[in-house]
C-alpha cells in the first residue's frame, strides 16, 4: 500500500506560520496541544523538511528538546535541500529533488511521510499534487507586524475537503483537509 503525505502547519488567525519576537507556538502551549503533540510523534512516520527548517531544529539546545530529542532522533527524516551536503543527525538523510523523492517515498511501502514546518516544501508538494492530507492548527492570535512566512501564499487555488476539526486547550482550532482534486468553485 502507497504511503500519505500530510503537511502539518502552525499558523495564526492572520495566516502567518512563523513570527519573529514572539515565544514557540505562538505562546499559546497547553496540556491538549502537548498531548496532541506526544500522540503525533509517537506515531510511525518518516518526517520531510526543508533545509531552513532543519536548521531551526538543529540549533535548538538540548533542553528545548526535553524528554523528546531520543524519539526525535530515532525518526526516519529527510531533508530537501540543494545546499546542504552532510547532516550529523542519526537516520536523516538529503534529498535534492522534492517532487521526485517524495514520489518515490509514497510509492514505496513504508510509514506514513509527514512535513516538519517547511512552509516552502509544502507550496512546492502542494502544486505537484503530492499532499493526501493538511493539517492545520490556528492559534488564537493575529501576529500582525510580528508575522513572517504567510501560510499559502504560493499556492494555486485547490478544492479542499473538511475531514475532520477539534479543539484544544479551548483555543487552539486544528482542522484536518483532503485536497480533492478540483477546482474551487468559481462565480
Amino acid at each position: 500500500m502507497a504511503s500519505t503525505l500530510t503537511v502539518d502547519l502552525f499558523v495564526s488567525v492572520d495566516g502567518w506560520a512563523g513570527s519573529d519576537g514572539l515565544p514557540g507556538y505562538f505562546g499559546y502551549y497547553g496540556p491538549d496541544l502537548g498531548a496532541w503533540i506526544d500522540e503525533e510523534t509517537a506515531k510511525p512516520q518518516r518526517v520531510v523538511m526543508g533545509r531552513r527548517t532543519y536548521e531551526a531544529f538543529a540549533s535548538l539546545p538540548a533542553e528545548a528538546w526535553g524528554d523528546t530529542y531520543e524519539s526525535t532522533m530515532a525518526l526516519d527524516k529527510t531533508v530537501f535541500t540543494t545546499t546542504l551536503t552532510e547532516i550529523p543527525w542519526p537516520n536523516t538523510r538529503i534529498e535534492t529533488d522534492l517532487a521526485s523523492g517524495i514520489a518515490a517515498m509514497k510509492a514505496g511501502d513504508g510509514d506514513p511521510i509527514r512535513t516538519w514546518g517547511s512552509l516552502s516544501l509544502a507550496d512546492q508538494l502542494l502544486a505537484a499534487g503530492l499532499v493526501d492530507r493538511v493539517r492545520i492548527l490556528t492559534f488564537p492570535l493575529f501576529a500582525g507586524d510580528a508575522g513572517r512566512d504567510s501560510t499559502f501564499s504560493a499556492v494555486a487555488a485547490a478544492d479542499l475537503e473538511l475531514t475532520d476539526h477539534r479543539v484544544l486547550d479551548g483555543r487552539i482550532v486544528l482542522t484536518e483537509y483532503r485536497p480533492t482534486g478540483k477546482d474551487i468553485p468559481r462565480a
